[in-house]
């Protein structure tokens, strides 16, 4: 049986860490790092840090951020919002992050995925899509926080991305971003069964429960959360006891 991820989600708007619905009506939660250690002395397995202006400014500001995350927690640090090239992604590695998420600039330029594939390795390589329900079955590929429509269907775009070299897919519902309704479950499956490498659920996490049925029904191997912990719902702890409860292999911090 596969060890599914539990990995805490950081989003950044300058300085602050913020949560919104949706992507949108951003609330600010404090200081980045205060969440970061937190999370990471409760024993999660990763961190997710998302710049949520970086495509709107054109570059990704977590620098400073992560070199102060990487001295003081030691799981794999990701990093994504605002990369548009193989330099940007040296910059945030020497930063100390481990893998690189890109949304924007792969959808514009899709061959920047083999490039950074090539140079750095696929497992350093994560395809960010932000996913909105367009119809029964089917979802459409998002950008910049969800506000920008590219046209593309988001389970051939996971395929493309694969192709390309992408090592795995972090794939978010903004549909269910910030609810607390539960991943959208339907989504995770349809792209889990049609790539061979690793999905992060994010989106819609509300309660314990809610890891074991995307895992199970939706073949996750890995979950991102963000809502239940910043606002002290649950704790990494206690999420990883109820994953355990429920029969699902994670890793004993």
């Amino acid at each position: 049986m596969k060890k599914i991820r539990l990995i805490a989600r950081l989003d950044i708007k300058g300085p602050n860490l913020i949560k919104g619905i949706q992507l949108e009506g951003l609330r600010v939660m404090g200081e980045p790092q205060e969440f970061a250690r937190r999370y990471y002395e409760q024993g999660a397995d990763e961190l997710l840090y998302v710049d949520v202006v970086a495509s709107l400014y054109g570059r990704n500001s977590l620098h400073d951020i992560i070199e102060r995350a990487a001295r003081d927690v030691f799981v794999p640090l990701t990093v994504t919002g605002g990369i548009r090239s193989v330099d940007d992604v040296r910059n945030i590695l020497r930063a100390g992050a481990d893998k690189i998420g890109i949304n924007t600039a792969a959808t514009k330029r899709p061959e920047l995925i083999r490039e950074v594939a090539r140079k750095f390795g696929s497992q350093c390589m994560v395809l960010s899509i932000e996913a909105k329900r367009v119809a029964p079955g089917r979802w459409e590929v998002y950008t910049d926080n969800g506000r920008e429509r590219t046209g593309l269907d988001v389970v051939e775009w996971a395929q493309r991305g694969v192709e390309l070299g992408a090592g795995e897919i972090l794939l978010t519902s903004v549909d269910r971003e910030g609810t607390r309704e539960g991943f959208d479950v339907e989504l995770v499956a349809a792209v889990s069964k049609t790539v061979p490498v690793p999905v992060i659920a994010s989106g819609g996490m509300g309660c314990v429960d809610d890891v074991a049925t995307v895992v199970r029904e939706g073949a996750a191997d890995a979950v991102a959360m963000a809502d239940i912990l910043h606002y002290g719902r649950s704790s990494m702890v206690e999420i990883r006891a109820a994953a355990r409860a429920a029969g699902l292999q994670v890793r004993t911090p």
